[in-house]
């Protein structure tokens, strides 16, 4: 579910996983961590990242003559680099391999700098006390390398709102730390990976949404637990994921909008954690199962499908607006109009 929003030159939804990223990250210091100067290998790494977007005004304190410690955006711990946060920036250029000099980097969050083009610098797997990856809301392009699931500690990897393509690599699942990954609004395609069912840690919240994915969800990701989130509309999946369901599950919101999926939606059964469920913009056919009627669900959207029958009663769907019902084969009863006897 979007609950915050960052802003770059227009505003982008930002879900729960980017909250929790953001709030991961320590905020932008002026002042050093400690009493020692920071070392000058990181120093270094630091000022050619700076050479590679261009020397930017708004990184003017990167001076050789001062403590990086210091800096805008640094953080350091006993004078090593932990932490480098560059974000909301009129900034052009690319990330400088030089990133991968910064070997004691827990948190990296270089987001929404105007014009960051290039690919990911192949040093980055260096970093390897890394946390949390966030490169998002930039023009990044090419491949995921799929040497990013190389990574023993990271926890979280925020790539959206960027422009990479090809498929995506199957080697994320070997992520032993992971708890979110967010590849959304790219122009990723291919299968969604059957190694995303085998994750070999605590399988992730997963945000795939604004893609160009195709094919079947894979069966292996009924076998697993979302604690949280699944978002996979806005792809061309196609086929019955309906085994991402279930009473024993436990997730919170399942997004499965604007893709090209058809099943029967009559008997599926849903876990009583689930309060958002988004289905429009698909094939989906059958009726609404009275089940709904037991869920405290906080968003619902079923709208532009072949559903069919009276809308069960009780429970809070009646609260929905009849646009959250709307563009059905022959879907009847409040809060659309009453069903023909």
């Amino acid at each position: 579910m979007k609950t915050s929003t960052f802003t770059q030159a227009i505003v982008l939804p930002i879900s729960f996983f980017h909250l929790l990223l953001f709030l991961s990250l320590p905020s932008p210091s002026t002042g050093a961590a400690d009493d020692l100067k920071c070392n000058s290998n990181d120093k270094n790494a630091l000022l050619q990242i700076k050479q590679g977007l261009n020397n930017p005004d708004n990184l003017a304190d990167w001076v050789p003559t001062t403590d990086c410690c210091s800096w805008f955006g640094v953080e350091c711990d006993t004078g090593k680099v932990t932490s480098l946060r560059i974000s909301d920036r009129e900034v052009s250029g690319q990330i400088s391999p030089a990133i991968g000099n910064l070997q004691y980097l827990r948190f990296l969050d270089i987001s929404f700098l105007t014009n960051l083009t290039g690919t990911i610098p192949s040093t980055i797997t260096r970093l390897t006390r890394l946390e949390i990856l966030g490169l998002y809301g930039n023009k990044l392009s090419g491949p995921i390398p799929p040497s990013l699931g190389n990574f023993k500690s990271l926890r979280l990897l925020d790539l959206s709102y960027n422009l990479f393509s090809g498929s995506i690599p199957s080697s994320l699942s070997k992520l032993p730390s992971i708890l979110g990954i967010d590849l959304g609004h790219n122009r990723l395609t291919g299968p969604i990976p059957e190694s995303f069912g085998h994750f070999v840690g605590k399988t992730p919240d997963l945000f795939l949404s604004n893609n160009f994915l195709s094919g079947p969800v894979p069966k292996s990701l009924g076998y697993v637990n979302f604690s949280s989130e699944i978002n996979l509309s806005s792809n061309n999946l196609t086929g019955d994921p309906t085994f991402l369901f279930g009473k024993n599950k436990t997730v919170i919101t399942v997004e499965l909008s604007s893709n090209l999926f058809e099943f029967d939606l009559s008997n599926v059964a849903f876990p009583d954690s689930l309060k958002n469920l988004l289905l429009d913009h698909n094939k989906i056919f059958g009726r609404l199962p009275e089940g709904l009627t037991q869920l405290k669900l906080q968003s619902l959207d079923v709208s532009y499908n072949n559903l069919c029958g009276k809308i069960p009663q009780g429970g809070i769907l009646q609260r929905f607006a009849p646009m959250q019902y709307s563009n059905n084969k022959c879907l009847c009863g409040a809060p659309l109009p009453a069903c023909s006897t």
